[in-house]
C-alpha cells in the first residue's frame, strides 16, 4: 500500500482524507493544514494524524495529495517533487501556466508521477459514453451553480468552467485555433458568469457557459457528431445517445424515420448505455495508485491539467 498524506483539510480535503482512509490501495499517514486550529480540530473529530509542518508530512509519505487553495498548489507540489514524492493535485493545477509548465519539468526530472483532479473524467455518465464520442463537431456545455462564497476568490472559469474545458480537450484532440469570451461580475470581484466559444483547428466549435449565481444547479454537456447526438448530465449522472442510420426499405410501424430535402431517409434509434454507480473522487485517487504501482500513464496527466489551465487563461484574458 502506498503511504499517502493530504495537504489541506478544508471541505474537499476532508473528503479526500475520508476516501484515502477507506481505500485498500493507500495507507493514510496523516495531513497538514496551514491553520493549526483547524488541523487540531479535524484530528480530534476524525482521528487523522495532524502534522504541524509540510516538511514532516512530505517526509513520511510516498504520495502527496494537494487539496490546498490554488495559490499554494505550486509551492506545495514543488516541495513534494523535490523529495521524490508522487503528487495528486486538485484542479486547477496551479495559478499560472508558467507554474504548471515548471511542475511538468520537475516531475520528469525527478522521475515521479503526477495527476490532476479533473474529477468529471471519472463521472459514470461520461465514462459510459466516452468511447462513443467520435470527432464531435459542435459541443455545448452548461455548468450552473447556486451562489456559494467558497471558491469566489477565483473567476468562475477556474472555479467551474475548467471542468468542461478539460472534458472537451480530452474529447476533441485538436489544437485550439481561436477563443472568444465574455464575463460579468455580479456579486464577486471576479466574473460570476461567463460564456466562451472555442474554435479548434479541426473545425469543431465548443460553446461553454458557466455561472455561480444561478437559481438552480445544472451540469450538462451535449455533443453533436456525424449521425449521433450525445447528451451527458454530470449532475444527475445520466446520459442519452441518439443515433441515425440508413432507414430500412420497409420500416416497422414504430420505427422513427426522417427524410431530408434530398430524399435520403434515416432511422433514429436510441443507444443509451448502462451507467455504473461509483465514487468519482475515490476512483481518481485509486487510478493514480494504479498508475504508480504499474508504472503507467495517469488518466489525467499534468500535461492535461496544464492545457486546461492554458485555455481557461485564454478565456479570462478576453474579459
Amino acid at each position: 500500500m502506498l503511504k499517502a498524506g493530504v495537504l489541506g483539510a478544508g471541505h474537499l480535503g476532508k473528503i479526500h482524507l475520508r476516501l484515502l482512509q477507506q481505500s485498500e490501495k493507500y495507507n493514510l499517514v496523516g495531513f497538514y493544514d496551514a491553520d493549526p486550529e483547524n488541523g487540531k480540530k479535524v484530528e480530534a473529530e476524525f482521528g487523522y494524524t495532524y502534522f504541524d509542518s509540510i516538511e514532516k508530512l512530505i517526509d513520511a509519505v510516498d504520495v502527496v495529495d494537494i487539496v490546498t487553495p490554488t495559490l499554494s498548489h505550486y509551492d506545495c507540489a514543488k516541495q513534494a517533487i523535490a523529495k521524490g514524492k508522487h503528487i495528486f493535485i486538485e484542479k486547477p493545477i496551479t495559478n499560472t501556466v508558467e507554474e504548471a509548465e515548471t511542475l511538468r519539468a520537475l516531475v520528469a526530472e525527478h522521475g515521479v508521477k503526477g495527476q490532476v483532479g479533473h474529477v468529471e473524467r471519472f463521472n459514470p455518465a461520461f465514462m459510459a459514453v466516452k468511447d462513443m464520442l467520435d470527432k464531435p463537431m459542435f459541443i455545448e456545455t452548461h455548468r450552473l451553480a447556486e451562489f456559494n462564497p467558497r471558491g469566489t476568490d477565483v473567476p468562475v472559469v477556474l472555479d467551474l468552467m475548467i471542468h468542461d474545458i478539460d472534458i472537451i480537450l480530452s474529447v476533441v484532440q485538436s489544437k485550439v485555433k481561436h477563443v472568444s469570451a465574455s464575463g460579468v461580475s455580479v456579486i464577486s470581484e471576479t466574473p460570476d458568469i461567463a460564456n466562451a466559444r472555442i474554435e479548434f483547428v479541426n473545425g469543431c466549435v465548443a460553446n461553454l457557459t458557466a455561472s455561480r449565481i444561478s437559481l438552480k444547479n445544472m451540469r450538462k454537456t451535449r455533443f453533436f457528431q456525424r449521425d449521433a447526438y450525445i447528451s451527458v448530465d454530470f449532475l444527475e449522472k445520466k446520459c442519452e445517445v441518439v443515433k441515425m442510420k440508413d432507414a430500412p426499405e420497409n420500416p416497422g410501424d414504430f420505427d422513427m424515420v426522417l427524410q431530408n430535402a434530398e430524399g435520403v431517409k434515416k432511422q433514429i434509434y436510441f443507444d443509451n448505455p448502462e451507467i455504473s454507480s461509483n465514487n468519482a473522487i475515490l476512483d481518481e485517487l485509486e487510478s493514480f495508485a494504479d498508475a504508480i504501482n504499474n508504472n503507467t500513464k495517469p488518466i489525467v496527466t499534468l500535461h492535461d491539467g496544464t492545457e486546461a489551465l492554458r485555455v481557461a487563461t485564454m478565456i479570462i484574458d478576453q474579459f
